[in-house]
């Protein structure tokens, strides 16, 4: 099946590309401009495509409330109000000029997952090439509507959405001007157990909704990313971080330097072995085709003897006649002598 390609910053996405790697800086800054500025360093050192913020302040987000709507119950920020979390997690809004910089002057390409309209425009005057809808807010059409507005590629994340919403996002987007649109299969758990991701279903999400389809993985090492990729993902997103024991709220289900670098080898890698439906004989094979089994005389023979079950063998190497002829040959007679351990071959035997 073929999908419409998306493009980011001149670079393809498509099953016929090799997966496109966006790191996710999320919360791992931890309050400083100056690890920010090092993630991405670190980013691009790593081989990702891109690297990924998310724009949002506490009241864009959230309401400034106690109430027990407002407190989070269970999993990694158990206690906390809403408000107290993205308080401390935002991307203070005037970071993203040098941090945009920053980025395109290492050559990774920077975009973000804006959260309200008012982050769309910043985003827009920073000349942001892409958009990314979070999975929590895959269900603000508006948004969504606005963003598509824009003219930029958009993906959308789709933890939590049911088929219906995650076709309702994607009318949204469609119907609102977004030419070039892709979706990610998610689970919003962090970290989320590999059993939990059900990654047959990426398969079928691409005939489903017919796009460009790739993996927000939130799990806490690359198996079930690289695994994605012979599934049919042609993206994946990956938190990342310069330590997981930093104490961040992102920082314990992030990818460390040396980890992203192996998922950027070790995504192409699995694409490139995927490669295309082909029985022929390979490259890496040519040298080895001598060595396939083949028939072998095992006694001398005179010219004008009949050949006989135990003057002939199956062996390697593979000069001689295929196995699958030792029925027609023996009981044959040989056209000329020979000498035990040479190839059977057709001129040698009588017609």
């Amino acid at each position: 099946m073929m999908l419409p390609p998306i493009e980011i910053a001149g670079r393809r996405i498509a099953a016929d590309q090799p997966p496109y790697i966006i790191a996710e800086l999320s919360a791992n800054h931890n309050g400083k401009l100056e690890t920010a500025m090092r993630i991405i360093e670190e980013a691009a050192k790593a081989g990702a495509d891109a690297i990924k913020l998310q724009t949002y302040r506490p009241d864009t987000i959230t309401l400034d409330c106690d109430s027990e709507d407002f407190k989070i119950k269970g999993g990694l920020w158990d206690g906390r109000t809403l408000y107290e979390l993205y308080e401390e997690a935002h991307m203070p809004w005037e970071w993203h000029q040098p941090l945009f910089e920053h980025a395109r002057k290492l050559g990774i390409t920077i975009f973000s997952s804006p959260f309200d309209t008012t982050a769309v425009d910043l985003l827009e005057e920073l000349g942001a090439p892409a958009y990314k809808i979070a999975s929590f807010e895959a269900v603000d059409l508006p948004l969504i509507e606005y963003v598509a507005k824009t003219g930029k590629p958009m993906i959308i994340s789709t933890g939590m959405a049911d088929a219906e919403e995650i076709q309702e996002a994607v009318d949204a987007a469609r119907g609102a001007g977004c030419e070039q649109l892709a979706i990610l299969q998610c689970v919003s758990g962090y970290p989320a157990p590999p059993e939990d991701y059900n990654l047959r279903t990426i398969p079928d999400m691409i005939e489903r909704f017919g796009l460009v389809t790739g993996l927000s993985d939130h799990t806490i090492d690359n198996t079930t990313a690289i695994t994605s990729v012979a599934l049919g993902a042609s993206l994946i997103e990956k938190h990342f971080t310069l330590d997981r024991d930093g104490g961040g709220p992102d920082d314990s289900f992030s990818l460390e330097p040396a980890e992203l670098a192996a998922l950027c080898r070790d995504t192409k890698t699995a694409w490139q072995a995927l490669g295309k439906i082909d029985y022929g004989r390979k490259s890496s094979e040519q040298g080895n085709a001598q060595f396939r089994r083949s028939l072998y005389f095992v006694k001398d023979l005179k010219a004008g003897e009949v050949v006989t079950a135990d003057a002939v063998r199956s062996v390697r190497p593979g000069y001689g006649m295929s196995p699958k002829f030792l029925d027609s040959v023996v009981g044959k007679e040989v056209a000329v002598d020979l000498k035990k351990n040479s190839p059977v071959k057709e001129d040698v035997l009588k017609v």
